[in-house]
């Protein structure tokens, strides 16, 4: 079903922002919390400093092209929040920089993580 893997209602995004753990790197916060769920719903936070709506929108595409090809581990609400340099970054860029968070956070499956390590 789609839209069940993103988080859409404000008392989730409050919950995460309150009670989540925090990783940063210099393109993208990532905001975590176990959700009890079998799924992990993931939100985006893109606030006007990163551009107009034609920055901001491109970066939430990149942001959810990224998500949807990474591996999750289930069971986590997380919220990117992308800061302003993430508006010049370029894809492979931002997609290492969002792979670092969830590996540093745990929240890559483990065959992922095995993989990634043996071809690099």
């Amino acid at each position: 079903m789609r839209g069940r893997q993103y988080l859409t209602k404000s008392e989730q995004y409050a919950l995460v922002y309150e009670k989540g753990s925090s990783w940063t790197s210099d393109l993208v916060v990532m905001k975590a919390l176990p959700n009890g769920l079998t799924l992990s719903r993931y939100g985006f936070s893109i606030s006007r400093r990163v551009g107009k709506a034609v920055v901001r929108n491109r970066v939430k595409r990149r942001l959810r092209e990224i998500l949807r090809s990474a591996p999750l581990e289930p069971g986590w609400d997380i919220i990117f929040i992308a800061r302003p340099k993430a508006a010049g970054a370029s894809f492979a860029s931002l997609k290492k920089s969002v792979q670092g968070l969830l590996s540093q956070a745990r929240l890559l499956t483990r065959e992922y993580e095995e993989a990634s390590l043996r071809i690099n």
